[in-house]
């Protein structure tokens, strides 16, 4: 039986500890993660945080929620909240954080038990949303797989290995991948 979008938000204030997914009405609780895993998350978001303004941009880690539909959220490993986006939560101890507007950048990082799943699942999701930016990084293969949204609705994406490279949906940002994979 599926998972309400109602009883997913109980149990995920219930248990904020849990880090809880729905993926089509089927609970899903993200896995902890490696020392790689972390590290690499951490610099994309230190990275992000040094670059935008505060005042216009938060920059989440394994926190906050994005949807699509009601029986989709997930928990992007990295992501960029326009800040007009947060008001409502402020001062809201009974609201989840999720956010079903498109983001300018969202990033998933590899790892062996979620990265088919953030591929085959969370990816075309992050598309479906209309999310501008969408990376996926391999801290293994020092890779960066990034999809970029086009003006025609459809995705481009480029493979990188490293170098810097400047967000398509932020210009004002660029990313050190060298530094991210060190």
């Amino acid at each position: 039986m599926p998972i309400t979008a109602k009883t997913y938000q109980i149990i995920a204030l219930e248990d904020p500890e849990g880090r809880w997914e729905l993926h089509h009405g089927a609970l899903r609780e993200k896995p902890s993660m490696s020392y790689d895993h972390n590290y690499s998350m951490t610099q994309l978001g230190s990275q992000l945080i040094l670059q935008l303004d505060p005042v216009e941009y938060q920059v989440r880690m394994n926190t906050g929620r994005v949807s699509r539909i009601d029986e989709t959220y997930y928990i992007p490993d990295v992501s960029v909240i326009p800040v007009g986006l947060t008001k409502r939560f402020r001062g809201r101890y009974d609201l989840l954080e999720i956010y079903s507007d498109p983001l300018p950048f969202v990033a998933e990082i590899w790892f062996p038990s979620t990265g088919a799943y953030d591929v085959d699942q969370k990816l075309p999701e992050y598309q479906r949303r209309g999310d501008w930016e969408i990376w996926r990084l391999h801290p293994y293969e020092r890779t960066l797989t990034a999809y970029r949204h086009g003006a025609d609705g459809s995705y481009s994406h480029e493979v990188v290995r490293g170098g810097l490279i400047t967000l398509v949906a932020l210009p004002r940002v660029t990313i050190d991948l060298d530094a991210l994979f060190s």
